[in-house]
């Protein structure tokens, strides 16, 4: 029996992962939004589109195109759930991407009550003393790891402010997406049925908060996830860089 039908966000979903999320979104009758950086990547959505998908476009590596497309988005009927899926594996775009983005539209957008975001097993590697020297506006390379650590703490803290909505962390795996390259381990196909199980499902299990997930299970974090000192550092400065505040 289908279930509730849901609005949900997808960012990052013009291929990979994303592109996975939203087209089983889409196969299961839910309402979907895509994204996609810019017009020249949209058109790959068209496919989707064609079948009911809402396009948004917008470079996540620029906070202003950011803010336009929660403008966008809080103009149309409220999401359900976001699935922040959007990722850059190194250079410049690192911290703009994997973790501004998302703080940005968590703090933008009205109304979602799930919240889905995208970690990497590669967050045990970062480094919660790097919070005070991020280069947040991406000058320079950022560091792959610590930006999974602080969009994984970000998961958590939200958890903890929002108790009415649902937030949590997924380890999709390494899997043979152009970022985790053909030679990838792990299964594409568990890579995004976790997210898309905890923005869409009635599930009991899938309606808890805070936690990190993969494949179906929770796992457990680098330890300054669940730091809420961190926690409370890394939002009063994402707050004070951006000028936005949680």
């Amino acid at each position: 029996m289908r279930g509730t039908v849901r609005r949900i966000l997808v960012t990052g979903s013009a291929e990979g992962l994303g592109r996975a999320t939203a087209e089983a979104l889409l196969a299961a009758g839910h309402d979907v939004v895509v994204h996609a950086r810019s017009p020249e990547r949209a058109k790959v959505l068209d496919e989707p589109a064609a079948r009911g998908a809402h396009v948004v476009v917008g470079d996540f590596a620029e906070r202003d195109a950011v803010r336009r497309v929660a403008d966008e988005l809080n103009a149309l009927p409220p999401l359900d759930a976001v699935v922040h899926n959007a990722g850059v594996w190194s250079g410049p775009g690192v911290m703009p991407v994997n973790i501004v983005a998302p703080y940005l539209l968590t703090a933008l957008l009205r109304g979602p009550r799930r919240l889905v975001y995208l970690s990497s097993g590669s967050h045990l590697g970062g480094r919660p003393s790097a919070l005070e020297e991020t280069d947040w506006r991406g000058e320079s390379a950022g560091s792959y790891a610590d930006s999974k650590l602080f969009v994984t703490a970000l998961a958590a803290a939200v958890a903890r402010l929002r108790p009415g909505a649902p937030s949590n962390a997924v380890d999709p795996g390494w899997v043979p997406t152009r970022m985790g390259g053909p030679s990838a381990p792990d299964d594409l196909e568990l890579g995004h049925r976790t997210q898309e199980w905890l923005a869409s499902s009635d599930d009991p299990e899938a309606l808890t908060t805070g936690g990190y997930w993969y494949h179906g299970r929770r796992s457990q974090p680098h330890e300054a996830v669940h730091d809420e000192a961190f926690q409370d550092r890394l939002v009063q400065t994402l707050a004070e860089e951006t000028g936005t505040a949680l």
